[in-house]
């Protein structure tokens, strides 16, 4: 798989991780970022490290920091919600609004049989997603999502109990992979990331283009403009 740089300078890395592959080594081995770190050195003497965190399936824009100073700003940045993050996801259906706020608190469960998932509760951790429709193709909607928090699998969740359909081949809110259009992982893009740095620094912006996958199911790019500021 290959590593795409969408941003680099002194301080940072931002890569289009390939949907399908883990950060950590998972448990059945197999390829993971995490072994391919040194060839991201790109010359410095410091492996960069992973700022936040992006689910095995989902593609896009993943900020790495190159040394201990800026992965604490960055995380800093990560906590206190002044990170700008821009996905797209493709959902198992046609709805009739345009846009919206889906504001759905999440907790964690877990049983012996299920393994674990996050759920809707009244008494969970509030949780907030802003989404667009951008387009309809064959029974599928191309949706943006901006979320306001950074729960884990919010996005999915949001759009499984939220929007009323699930995310395309998502194994644990919708269908996986038994679906008529085949999706082969969970149809989930981190499109942009701003990432602001203080004082006369400029922002870290980055852009990952609509991948493939989103492709040949007929999304077309121009549907999802960026959000890149013109040079």
């Amino acid at each position: 798989m290959e590593l795409d740089i969408l941003f680099e300078d002194g301080e940072a890395l931002v890569i289009d991780k390939p949907g399908g592959l883990p950060l950590d080594q998972p448990r059945a081995g197999g390829p993971c970022l995490e072994d391919r770190l040194d060839e991201l050195k790109l010359g410095f003497q410091r492996q960069p490290f992973p700022v936040h965190r992006l689910d095995r399936d989902t593609s896009g824009c993943l900020l790495l920091a190159r040394n201990p100073k800026a992965l604490k700003r960055y995380s800093a940045a990560f906590e206190e919600r002044t990170v700008e993050k821009r996905y797209l996801g493709v959902v198992a259906g046609e709805f009739a609004d345009d846009e919206g706020t889906i504001d759905l608190a999440l907790s964690k469960i877990s049983s012996i049989t299920e393994g674990w998932r996050m759920i809707p509760a009244r008494k969970g951790k509030p949780s907030v997603t802003h989404w667009r429709k951008l387009e309809v193709q064959g029974g599928l909607t191309l949706v943006e999502f901006r979320p306001e928090t950074g729960r884990t699998h919010q996005i999915r969740v949001h759009a499984a109990s939220g929007l009323g359909f699930a995310l395309l081949g998502d194994p644990i809110y919708g269908d996986g992979a038994d679906t008529p259009h085949g999706a082969r992982r969970t149809m989930l893009h981190a499109a942009g990331l701003t990432v602001p740095r203080g004082g006369d620094k400029a922002p870290i912006v980055a852009v990952a283009p609509m991948p493939a996958d989103f492709v040949a199911l007929g999304f077309t790019p121009e549907a999802a403009p960026d959000d890149e500021p013109d040079e």
